[in-house]
């Protein structure tokens, strides 16, 4: 990259994620077209440029040609933005150029916005703005029917900006997610840089990302990134951000139960992912509990999300294994969140449980289950999700524990394990095992990163007091793979088999 294209300077949007893709936020002085189709959030992200503007100490102006600025007040009140205590602090001003229902329609043959222009300077100058917005350009073009009086006038209007030294953001309507970058098909051209907002349909469920498509002189990432709108406006979600940087310890904890904490070498690393797979019924809540509660003796504080189970249904089993959970959340030790995937979408999930992290700030932190959530997400998103998750658990340096379910009843793999096995620490596998017409328990450790661990597949039994693990498996082949056969294995056969394998 040139000197010239790394120095340039750049304005920060404030937007959380936005200003990483962006390598520092919008090239300052120069115009950006911010493009989308209905529901992309253009409103709000380029009022969001503004009221983040503002607390930095930089005055903005908001032009709008379709919403009242009575309507504008009233809708980012749900955000939190007083737009009305701003502009009595000098801080935002309104350009009112929105229809009146009274007004007859110009047809502009000769019309031109010199006018208009006149008012956006007057208002620049007398609030000092350093920041411009004009929503949505593409109604105040729908007067021309001349596409050469179209380009004319929003080179007019860009030249202004750039003579008053603003940085601006120009919104603009697209009927198609993946078609025309503009309804007119000249704005991209005209503008130095290009931000594109989707609202796309995947698998019945609405999927928001935003995509920089040209910075003029300067560099930025490429490709498109998920966003949210979340109580404090855009969140966007670099996925391409996370970098392996995270420290490593050969500190151990304990999972709980001090049978599986040999298994594993001496229990797990401090800063581990442990995935716990399992079909339903085979102890992987009992796992979260085990490893609860395991921290709590410890004196560290755990967080545990729910997703399948209410809280008093989590207390409930809790208590039938000894462990009083709702004293320990009283007590502040604990922290249990539950909610139902459905909710909200899986990228707000994320926003959500990493604020939550950073607020109690927990030593582990337990996940039951990513099934349930990746029901509610599709491959790509859900994929995004356990990466960004991940990454910042292990970031914190806490161990995290999560728990997935396998499709069927005795074994085999399951998207969920495709798309975390390689990035987890430790993998436990719990299996349902048929012997003589009777269903056991069965658990083997099958990863242990960086530690030897037992390669037994063991039976475990769960009773009153939690869960227990008992011998190996001798005589039981094809239980991972979901197939389990009894084997009928002669006395020399046996015993020649031991003389080779000696245990120890």
């Amino acid at each position: 990259m040139s000197d010239e294209r790394r120095n340039m300077e750049k304005l920060s949007t404030g937007m959380e994620g936005f200003d990483t893709i962006a390598f520092g936020g919008l090239p300052k002085g120069r115009a950006t077209l911010l493009s989308g189709t209905a529901g992309s959030a253009k409103t709000v992200f380029a009022m969001q440029f503004l009221v983040e503007g503002a607390a930095l100490g930089e005055s903005g102006v908001f032009v709008t040609f379709e919403e009242t600025p009575v309507d504008l007040r009233r809708n980012m009140l749900s955000l939190g933005w007083d737009c009305a205590g701003l502009e009595a602090e000098h801080r935002l001003a309104f350009v009112d150029a929105s229809p009146r229902a009274e007004e007859e329609r110009i047809e502009a043959g000769t019309f031109d916005f010199a006018a208009l222009v006149a008012r956006i300077e007057a208002c620049v100058r007398r609030t000092g703005a350093k920041r411009v917005v004009l929503d949505s350009i593409g109604a105040m073009f729908a007067q021309f029917k001349d596409p050469a009086a179209v380009r004319r006038e929003l080179y007019r209007i860009i030249a202004a900006l750039k003579q008053l030294d603003v940085t601006a953001i120009v919104t603009s309507e697209r009927t198609e997610d993946y078609g025309a970058i503009s309804r007119h098909g000249m704005e991209e051209f005209v503008a130095d840089n290009v931000v594109l907002l989707r609202n796309t349909l995947e698998e019945e469920k609405r999927r928001r990302t935003i995509e920089i498509l040209k910075f003029r002189g300067t560099d930025h990432q490429k490709g498109e990134f998920p966003f949210v709108v979340s109580d404090d406006g855009v969140v966007v979600i670099p996925l391409s951000s996370i970098q392996l940087r995270q420290k490593s310890t050969t500190l151990r904890i304990a999972s709980g139960s001090e049978e599986l904490d040999s298994m594993c070498g001496g229990g797990f690393f401090r800063d581990s992912i442990i995935l716990v797979s399992g079909a339903t019924g085979t102890g992987k809540t009992l796992m979260v509990t085990a490893f609860m509660a395991g921290g709590i003796a410890k004196g560290e504080r755990c967080l545990a999300f729910c997703f399948e189970e209410s809280r008093q249904q989590f207390f409930r089993n809790a208590a039938g294994w000894g462990f009083d959970f709702e004293q320990l959340e009283r007590d502040g030790q604990l922290k249990v969140v539950t909610d139902y995937p459905e909710i909200m979408p899986l990228e707000n999930h994320l926003i959500r449980m990493k604020r939550i992290i950073e607020e109690f700030k927990p030593n582990r932190v337990a996940i039951d289950s990513l099934s349930a959530l990746e029901r509610n997400s599709t491959t790509r998103s859900f994929r995004e999700f356990v990466i960004s998750l991940t990454a910042f658990v292990k970031d914190q340096e806490m161990a995290g524990l999560f728990t997935s379910t396998t499709p069927t009843l005795l074994g085999g793999t399951s998207v969920t394990e495709a798309h975390i096995s390689s990035i987890c620490d430790s993998i436990i596998l719990l299996r349902y095992v048929e012997v003589y017409g009777e269903m056991r328990r069965a658990l083997t450790v099958l990863k242990m990163r960086g530690s030897a661990h037992d390669k037994e597949i063991r039976e475990f039994n769960i009773d009153g007091s939690g869960m227990h693990l008992g011998k190996a498996f001798r005589n039981v082949t094809g239980i991972l793979a979901g197939h389990p056969m009894q084997l009928a294995v002669a006395p020399e056969e046996l015993e020649r088999l031991n003389e080779m394998f000696p245990r120890e």
